[in-house]
């Protein structure tokens, strides 16, 4: 029996991870308009509720606007009302054709904040790295005790896994620094 496939799985969880990471990430509203913060946002439409990206094309038309058009004109009202309910602490303006929203400047309390929230993030993906090694460590030790593989290959094993946690942990935390520099940046 190898190790091998209880080591692919480890890395799956790594980069799902990291993947998450940077998707949540792009959602961090850090003075810039950019689509995602709002793309999945959560809409009344039609009688069910989906992400507004399903509903309308969001472009920003310069660093500082969002500008949403949904494709039915009758869902302005809907889109306006998900993002002022969304929690993101921004102002829709609905001119009967688009949904417009300025991203405001931040101010040096909520970068703070965002820092504190990246941080956070970090944390958690370091978290779910540890989880992902804690389970694959545990498979390596059942096919020790069931005589499938060696004590050097179980060692082996665990070196190996860990040469993967420390990569994978080395870019989480190179990920939060650059966060963290854009959302200092003036």
């Amino acid at each position: 029996m190898s190790t091998q496939p209880y080591l692919e799985t480890a890395k799956n969880e790594f980069k799902k991870t990291l993947e998450h990471l940077k998707n949540d990430y792009t959602k961090l509203q850090i003075g810039r308009a950019s689509a995602t913060l709002v793309e999945d946002v959560k809409v009344e439409a039609y009688g069910t509720t989906q992400p507004l990206k399903a509903v309308a094309t969001v472009s920003c038309p310069d660093a500082k606007t969002l500008q949403i058009q949904p494709w039915d004109k009758s869902n302005l009202s809907h889109i306006e009302t998900a993002i002022k309910i969304s929690g993101l602490n921004l102002n829709p303006i609905n001119d009967g054709t688009y949904v417009r929203i300025s991203i405001p400047a931040l101010t040096e309390e909520r970068r703070a904040e965002l820092t504190k929230l990246v941080h956070k993030m970090a944390e958690d993906a370091r978290i779910s790295v540890r989880s992902a090694r804690q389970e694959a460590h545990e498979s390596f030790k059942k096919l020790e005790s069931d005589k499938k593989i060696s004590e050097d290959e179980n060692r082996l094993a665990d070196k190996n896994l860990q040469i993967e946690v420390d990569r994978t942990n080395k870019e989480i935390e190179d990920l939060s620094k650059a966060k963290e520099a854009d959302i200092m940046k003036i």
